[in-house]
């Protein structure tokens, strides 16, 4: 930017001084011009033409001489644009347009310009050079000031050139000398803040490097974390699965053992009339206690069969919102609203496994403990996280005084999607209903 810069002052300068040495040039030449000329174009103030006297003052002062050689043309203008004298003979007694540098002339206006001259004209006027100096110099009567005539000189530019060049080469070495000095503070200036900055940039790459290997370690923590929580979910529906197993396989069993051996000691104590205190038989009291026997046996094929998770590893996530509606509609007669929006066909198993419970957990409530007539559920995805909400009109409840009083089935839910690192929200208003909101990353990790 700094040479640049140079470069654009010193042109303009070297074209500022060229301009300004052509005016200077004109306006020394049409000084000398009027008090040379003064006395050989006396005649014209009558309004003559030029004296033959003053035509050959003219001849004299314009060749031999060292002006001579510097003027390549030479004419004499009247105010009616002809040609009064001139170093071309044929030129002299033709009248021209008057143009403006000659009309500012006559106004009392020294006009000068510099202009390139083609091959003809260089061979017709004899110049050397490519390039003249046109000069339009008022000549004035001495005593008033009236403007006599103007002069159009031609004039070579050798020593102009001289000058110029002169000039423009001592503008050039003050750029040069001005920009070395300006470069040479602003490296003084810059310099320490350069170190400065190049101090803090390396270490800010070094923090930046720092950051990024905290960032590796935490995504590799996160993804073992992710892991870890998808296995954890995996490992405890099958602990669940083997409970239900043993359930069903020893209470159960025994449970039903029992109620059948006091199903045949009631009939053979049937026909006994031996009282057991005042208002029961034998009889009575085995069919109470083999009525009990047929309510537990039923409580605890609920619980085993509530423990029990179907095979949904194959399902897609809609499908598996779909299985709990259809269970949920079977045991319990009610029907539920599903609307699924753009929900991917398939997802990790752990996500499967938290999805099924907590829509099991949230229609069993709304039904047992809500009353709820009207059960809604929408499944939807944003940003790679799964987004469930359960709705009911049921009578619902005060949040605050079910978290006191420590109901295991919202603590599961939200413990069962906290884990796979989603978050986990429930309203409910006495006499409003409940809203069961959770979102779960799509990314959980099966585990092992």
């Amino acid at each position: 930017m700094l040479l640049v810069g140079m470069l654009a002052l010193g042109t303009w300068l070297s074209g500022a001084i060229e301009k300004r040495m052509i005016r200077h040039e004109g306006e020394l030449f049409a000084l000398y011009m009027d008090s040379v000329l003064s006395d050989q174009v006396q005649s014209l103030a009558s309004g003559g033409l030029l004296s033959d006297a003053g035509m050959l003052a003219l001849d004299k002062l314009l060749h031999g001489t060292m002006l001579g050689e510097r003027i390549v043309a030479f004419k004499l203008w009247s105010r009616d644009g002809r040609v009064l004298y001139s170093t071309d003979l044929t030129q002299i007694g033709l009248r021209s347009e008057i143009t403006p540098a000659l009309a500012a002339a006559f106004r009392g206006e020294t006009q000068s310009r510099m202009f390139a001259l083609e091959d003809e004209q260089r061979r017709l006027q004899g110049a050397h050079g490519s390039e003249l100096i046109e000069i339009y110099a008022p000549v004035r009567q001495p005593k008033t000031g009236l403007i006599l005539t103007v002069a159009e000189i031609d004039q070579t530019t050798d020593i102009l050139d001289q000058t110029v060049g002169a000039a423009q080469a001592q503008s050039w070495m003050a750029v040069i000398a001005a920009a070395t000095l300006m470069y040479l503070l602003l490296a003084a200036l810059i310099m320490p803040a350069s170190n400065t900055l190049i101090a803090q940039k390396q270490q800010l790459q070094e923090k930046v490097s720092e950051l990024t290997n905290l960032l590796a370690e935490k995504e590799q923590v996160h993804e073992r974390v992710a892991r870890a929580a998808g296995g954890t979910t995996a490992r405890y529906e099958r602990s669940l699965h083997r409970i239900a197993v043993d359930l069903h396989d020893g209470p159960v069993q025994g449970i039903a053992l029992a109620a059948m051996r006091l199903e045949t000691l009631a009939d053979v104590c049937r026909a006994c009339s031996a009282a057991i205190g005042a208002k029961s038989t034998v009889a009575e009291d085995f069919k109470r206690l083999q009525d009990a026997l047929n309510s537990a046996q039923q409580d605890v094929r609920s619980l085993s069969k509530g423990l029990h998770l179907p095979n949904i590893e194959e399902l897609s996530l809609g499908d598996v919102a779909r299985r709990v509606v259809r269970d949920y509609k079977s045991s319990s007669g009610m029907d539920v609203e599903l609307t699924i929006n753009n929900v991917p066909e398939d997802g990790p198993l752990p996500v499967k496994i938290t999805l099924f419970r907590l829509l099991q957990e949230s229609l069993a409530n709304g039904f047992r403990h809500g009353g709820a007539v009207k059960q809604h559920i929408v499944l939807g995805t944003s940003n790679n996280r799964l987004e469930v909400a359960v709705r009911d009109d049921g009578r619902g409840f005060d949040p605050q005084a079910a978290q006191t009083e420590g109901h295991l089935g919202l603590q599961g839910m939200r413990e069962r999607v906290e884990v796979l690192g989603g978050t986990f929200y429930l309203w409910s208003a006495v006499g409003q209903g409940t809203v069961v909101r959770a979102d779960i990353p799509l990314t959980s990790r099966d585990g092992a």
